[in-house]
């Protein structure tokens, strides 16, 4: 009898041990978002506002060296979202030939609109309808993709533009939304920020452009006017004897 009791109190002890295991396994676990600003692009009336241009050469290097950048810190993601619009689409395809068997899905949410601000100029061109509505879509958008994770830490990849990216930064932040003007992000840069289990928000970094020589950067403020054209190939002069080879 005494061994019985032995057994059936290993056994009572063992359950809260499994409880509690299964309950770790479901316990909020921290998220990292990795927004991605689209590379340079030259803008052209002619084409569909919706989608966009494509990247310029200069916008091609640049988001090529995003992806080696991302893909040097590890590279890995659970996630990778990236917005309809094609300049975004241009540089989540060089990105993901930096990040092999990783395959970007589209977010509709994540194209690039004008929320409201308090720069007088930039309402006085928006119409206010689009602007709330730009907010309310990209407070869904926060909603979905900010907020801590259960079981195991995920991070996420979201390729789109520098609107949407500041928006959601002051977000982050916990700061008056409409200031999202007063930051700047440059082409290809690369904003950071951690969602803690418990909900809060660490902004880890915001428009960085460390992978970027200076010479290829642009998109923030103050950036110069670049662009990226290859010289002509220089052909090697050959005398006589060898043209005749």
């Amino acid at each position: 009898m005494k061994y019985l009791a032995g057994l059936l109190g290993i056994a009572l002890c063992l359950v809260p041990t499994a409880h509690a295991a299964e309950a770790a396994s479901a316990a909020a676990a921290p998220r990292e978002i990795v927004l991605v600003r689209h590379g340079h692009y030259d803008k052209d009336p002619a084409i569909d506002e919706a989608i966009g241009p494509p990247l310029s050469s200069l916008g091609v290097a640049q988001a090529y060296l995003a992806g080696a950048r991302l893909r040097g810190e590890g590279g890995t993601f659970d996630a990778l979202w990236v917005s309809p619009m094609q300049r975004a689409r241009d540089t989540a395809a060089a990105i993901g030939a930096e990040l092999p068997a990783q395959g970007f899905r589209i977010d509709a949410e994540l194209a690039e609109c004008t929320p409201p601000t308090h720069y007088a100029q930039v309402m006085a061109e928006t119409d206010p309808a689009h602007a709330a509505a730009c907010k309310a879509r990209l407070d869904r958008v926060f909603a979905r993709h900010f907020a801590a994770t259960a079981g195991m830490p995920r991070r996420e990849l979201l390729v789109c533009h520098g609107n949407v990216i500041r928006y959601l930064v002051t977000r982050a932040l916990g700061v008056d939304g409409m200031a999202w003007l007063e930051m700047s992000v440059g082409h290809a840069s690369i904003t950071r920020i951690r969602v803690q289990p418990d909900g809060r928000y660490k902004v880890i970094a915001v428009g960085d452009v460390g992978h970027i020589p200076a010479v290829l950067r642009s998109g923030a403020s103050g950036d110069a006017a670049h662009r990226l054209v290859l010289p002509p190939l220089q052909l090697a002069p050959t005398d006589a004897a060898d043209r005749r080879r």
